[in-house]
């Protein structure tokens, strides 16, 4: 798997930490193994760029994915094809207040975002209840199973 972490913002962030969530994600949705993914942490200026250009909306979000190659998640059997599965842009700053409002750390909470841009790169979306149902399903599965895979890690 090739992914690419370049963190543009000021916000000191453990991007060792985000690679190894990306990697269990897309293990689990059975990405091919030489498929690519970028991800970029910016600041709040630079997002509120992004977000009003594509989603033509006002302020900084926390996440935009940005499909390449349109994959989709494979099976065991039958992985994803090799491709560009395109970018993710995070705003630490964003996560940074969404993390307290939500009691975890700002690492969680981009973690959250990761998963949740990993899954809107391999066409999940959340506009209607039964895609919100199983996409927020699928990022909770990722991140308790990414959670446990940790503390087996650590120990």
């Amino acid at each position: 798997m090739s992914i690419e972490i370049n963190n543009e913002s000021a916000i000191p962030v453990d991007e060792t930490a985000i690679l190894r969530l990306a990697t269990y994600a897309l293990d689990q949705l059975h990405v091919h193994p030489d498929a690519e993914l970028a991800i970029v942490l910016v600041d709040e200026a630079a997002m509120e760029q992004l977000h009003v250009q594509w989603m033509d909306e006002p302020g900084p979000t926390d996440v935009l994915s940005f499909p390449m190659d349109e994959l989709r998640p494979g099976t065991e059997d039958a992985p994803t094809p090799p491709g560009l599965l395109g970018d993710i842009v995070l705003c630490p700053q964003v996560a940074e207040v969404q993390a307290v409002g939500a009691g975890h750390t700002t690492l969680d909470e981009l973690q959250l975002l990761t998963a949740h841009g990993v899954l809107h790169l391999l066409g999940f979306d959340h506009a209607e209840p039964d895609e919100e149902k199983e996409m927020f399903g699928l990022q909770r599965d990722i991140l308790t199973g990414f959670a446990a895979t940790e503390r087996r890690r650590r120990t």
